[in-house]
């Protein structure tokens, strides 16, 4: 028999010879204490390789450097040997890759199980607010929680999309619950637990994205003043009371709230919301390290603000007051600006905050509406929209646009070319 000998392709040291292989071929050869790979002239791909311990294992090589292990030969005969091989040469030609069709596939979570488990360690290190955006998920999405990725289907999404409107949501919400899914199964498909997002093609309802946004008249902006400094003074008077009856019993008196300028957090932060634009978390993440009362700026660092970038935004004069007052009387210049009872994040703040609403008269207005407060009297003012934009941190500049109609001026501007 013929054998041609030439250098390994695996290792410099290893040999190679090319043969017919056979049974007996494979049962007779004797242990030279080298590495001897034994190609078969007869079917392209088919290895031995025998070790110089005498090990003896089948291979089949379907490309330079790419080879699949078959088994020991005192396991697998030449026939199975040869059979194996003749299956992964077969699905190479047709350009399957015979190393991926060989592994295990991946079992698909259900939506339930990908939420609480990848999903969830993605969403803590790159979403501010991911235990509400988990949490919208899967109440929005309760019925479909015991899906399996895969076997969510865009009707399932349409026909939760009618049940919505049928419950009266807006189309605004509609919308971002089904870019919050999307985005999840986006997540599956780069980690390739999906193939592809079975959503893909469903598409957002179209709105009006240039819808009225709700700010304080300068009577509300008013009674809001009013009942904020009515809280204070209430909040004082209660504070008097109580120190007078603890005095009348010798027990040691509170802090005389007369002696600060702010009671507590809700003004400070009412106070500069509407003079900064800064959203809620924002103001509760903000440190005193990106406060510059001398320079009048107040720096929102790209690793707490939505948009991830880092802004700054000029101090008006009621802002430095409140800021300088409010360091003052905390007696901190490092560290969070805004902590609670135990020293950590201030994290809420609704029920003072519906409270104040109540006693100044002012309905269908949210916390996040003092940002939109704070832009429209900009807009109102003649600042231009991008100099707003830049102020709120928005990222895409249509955001910025829904605050245009507050300025008409610029459109009349617009067509006032055409005057001759």
């Amino acid at each position: 028999m013929h054998h041609q000998c030439t250098t390994g392709d695996f290792g410099s040291k290893d040999l190679i010879m090319r043969v017919a292989l056979t049974r007996d071929f494979v049962k007779k050869i004797a242990v030279t204490g080298k590495q001897i790979d034994y190609r078969d002239t007869r079917l392209k791909g088919l290895v031995l390789r025998v070790t110089p311990s005498g090990v003896k294992s089948w291979y089949c090589e379907y490309a330079r450097g790419k080879r699949i292990w078959l088994g020991r030969a005192d396991a697998v005969g030449y026939s199975e040997a040869n059979d194996a091989a003749q299956a992964i040469m077969s699905d190479f030609y047709r350009g399957i890759d015979p190393a991926e069709a060989r592994k295990p596939p991946i079992e698909v979570p259900t939506l339930e199980a990908f939420l609480d488990g990848d999903y969830a360690t993605w969403a803590r290190a790159n979403q501010r607010a991911h235990v509400q955006n988990l949490a919208r998920l899967k109440t929005a999405f309760k019925g479909l929680l015991s899906r399996k990725l895969d076997a969510v289907t865009a009707l399932d999404i349409e026909r939760w999309r009618g049940g919505q409107v049928e419950r009266g949501l807006s189309h605004e919400t509609i919308n971002r619950d089904i870019s919050s899914i999307k985005a999840c199964l986006n997540r599956a498909v780069d980690w390739e637990v999906l193939d592809r997002n079975p959503l893909e093609k469903v598409k957002k309802a179209r709105t009006d994205d240039r819808i009225k946004v709700r700010y304080l008249t300068e009577v509300e902006e008013n009674r809001l003043r009013t009942a904020l400094d009515a809280r204070e003074e209430r909040r004082r008077s209660e504070r008097d009371s109580a120190n007078a009856w603890r005095k009348s019993r010798e027990h040691e008196l509170l802090p005389d709230l007369r002696d600060v300028a702010f009671t507590d957090h809700l003004k400070p932060l009412v106070l500069l919301s509407i003079n900064t634009g800064a959203r809620r978390g924002e103001l509760f993440d903000l440190c005193w390290e990106n406060v510059d009362i001398d320079r009048r700026i107040l720096t929102v660092s790209g690793a707490t603000a939505k948009s991830k970038r880092t802004r700054h935004i000029p101090l008006n004069r009621e802002a430095t007051v409140v800021l300088a007052s409010w360091r003052k009387q905390t007696g901190r210049r490092e560290g969070l600006l805004f902590v609670n009872d135990d020293g950590n994040r201030f994290d809420r703040v609704n029920t003072s905050w519906r409270r104040l609403l109540k006693n100044a008269a002012i309905t269908d207005f949210r916390w996040h509406d003092m940002r939109h407060h704070f832009a429209s009297k900009l807009v109102m003012g003649g600042v231009d929209l991008n100099t707003v934009r830049e102020l709120l941190g928005h990222s895409d500049y249509s955001m910025t646009l829904r605050y245009a109609h507050l300025a008409p001026e610029h459109k009349l501007k617009a067509v006032e070319v055409l005057d001759r």
